[in-house]
């Protein structure tokens, strides 16, 4: 009988001492478990302008400090205590706002009077451009984003496609294959490209002269995703006069030119709705490729412009020439950019280096796409571990701020996906319901999740619209109302 008491004794010991000893390395343990510090990941690219853009806040701040200089005043400084008042725009004008609660719609009125004249005329199109990261990878997202405005206001089709994507094989809303022998660049970490990227950040070349390269397109899931609708391929301009594109329809094999004289060219491979499409690239050698778009020409199109590791801060490499073609071509009239989750990892809570960066991507997108308005979605709620309890990461709040302000400096819409999907701790709350709405990394969602943010995202610029259609429709008896209040001050006076 004294063997298990001599037991009970030895492991009620051993459970005190692990107790005591887990309490006293707990004091030396560092509140953040997770470092901050940025770092490679397998099959994660690095945005190496983010990289340039935060190493060189650090020799720029270390300079101040050597010479005793005083930082200049930063975009968006003294913003926080200022009310934000509107312009008319076309005689509409949205309430004024504080930084707190600040959503720009003033600033998407050209984008809500395209939505309008859709919705009451039934003619014409609408376009949007959602750049994002890995947020947006295989569509996530922007998938669910664009049928809800498709059901409101009609298209189909899932727009413009590139050539490769690393996303491919992850993607629902178009199944999409290609050849193993494209080259291609990305501006996510290359500079001065061998020809300008194009509307999607990358360039691809069919440069194997010993065999073909081709890309697959099939209809994927999704309520309007079911036709591949008038396949047409972008691509630049070059000296071979020789490029050839062909496909088989039915028993045929149509083979046609690829005409390269412009900045842009197009070619329609097909008019009407396919079910799939394999195209083949012969004697291409050194034109630059695109992708292809699909879309029936009605209602709203929304490309998904998404690329793992982007801090958005590229898009300041496009090309203006290049973007205006692009524009003509495809017609633009909201630019969506959706980053952040790249840019919280820095070891800092001083985004003002990113903001300074940004401001300047945002003023090169107005410069590119005359007309576009522009809407800034902020980062999600992200969690780290602090004192070993997953708690919002300590960045995300000053990042949410950073790109509030310039969206404001810039005059851009904003959404606040952080406050929207329930502020401080909200991640948590997603990771661990039932069932789930985002991954164990406590950073990205699944599906469903992305389904949410999609909601949220539409939710906010749906309510926008419904005002704007509110301001429009009082414009007139405003604009009498604000005529008669001058006469009568006019005739007050002259008494």
């Amino acid at each position: 009988m004294e063997a298990p008491k001599s037991y009970f004794f030895s492991s009620f010991l051993i459970v005190l001492l692990s107790a005591i000893f887990f309490l006293g390395i707990k004091r030396v343990l560092p509140d953040k478990i997770f470092s901050d510090k940025a770092g490679t990941t397998k099959n994660v690219l690095i945005d190496s302008m983010l990289i340039d853009a935060f190493e060189e806040e650090k020799k720029q701040a270390s300079r101040d400090s050597a010479d005793g200089s005083q930082p200049n005043a930063q975009p968006g400084e003294g913003m926080a205590n200022q009310p934000v008042v509107y312009y008319p725009t076309d005689g509409i004008q949205f309430p004024e706002e504080t930084f707190d609660n600040y959503k720009g719609d003033q600033y998407l009125i050209a984008f809500y009077e395209k939505l309008y004249q859709l919705e009451t005329t039934g003619k014409g199109n609408v376009r949007i451009a959602y750049f994002g990261d890995s947020m947006t990878d295989g569509d996530m997202i922007v998938q669910d984003f664009r049928t809800n405005l498709q059901e409101q206001f009609g298209g189909r089709g899932v727009g413009f496609v590139p050539i490769t994507s690393e996303s491919a094989a992850s993607r629902n809303s178009i199944k999409h294959e290609y050849s193993g022998n494209w080259k291609s660049q990305s501006y996510l970490n290359v500079k001065w490209p061998k020809r300008s990227f194009g509307v999607n950040g990358h360039v691809f070349f069919a440069n194997d002269t010993l065999r073909t390269e081709w890309v697959k397109f099939k209809t994927g899931k999704g309520k309007f995703n079911q036709e591949l609708d008038n396949p047409t391929v972008f691509y630049g301009s070059s000296g071979n006069k020789k490029g050839v594109v062909s496909y088989t329809s039915g028993k045929d094999t149509v083979r046609k030119k690829m005409g390269t004289a412009n900045t842009l060219n197009t070619v329609t491979l097909a008019n009407g709705a396919l079910k799939g499409i394999k195209v083949d690239f012969h004697h291409a050698d050194s034109i630059p490729i695109y992708g292809f778009n699909f879309d029936d020409g009605k209602g709203v199109h929304v490309d998904n412009f998404s690329q793992r590791g982007n801090s958005g801060i590229p898009i300041s490499k496009f090309n203006p020439t290049l973007m205006k073609a692009f524009q003509e071509k495809l017609g633009y009239d909201l630019i969506v950019l959706h980053y952040g989750t790249n840019v919280l990892n820095y070891g800092t809570l001083d985004y003002k280096w990113y903001e300074r960066a940004m401001t300047k991507t945002v003023n090169r997108i107005h410069e590119c796409f005359p007309g576009a308005a522009v809407l800034i979605v902020s980062t999600a709620d992200k969690s780290t571990k602090y004192n070993m309890e997953m708690k919002t990461d300590s960045a995300v709040v000053p990042l949410t701020k950073a790109q509030k302000r310039y969206a404001l400096t810039t005059k851009s819409g904003f959404v606040n996906l952080f406050q929207l999907m329930g502020g401080r701790e909200s991640m948590v709350k997603w990771v661990e319901e039932e069932p789930a709405m985002a991954g164990k990394d406590y950073t990205h969602p699944n599906f469903k999740g992305a389904k949410r943010f999609a909601s949220l995202i539409y939710g906010q610029l749906n309510q926008g619209y419904a005002q704007f259609k509110k301001l429009r429709a009082n414009r007139k008896t405003t604009s009498v109302s604000v005529d008669s209040l001058k006469r009568k001050s006019d005739s007050l006076d002259a008494n």
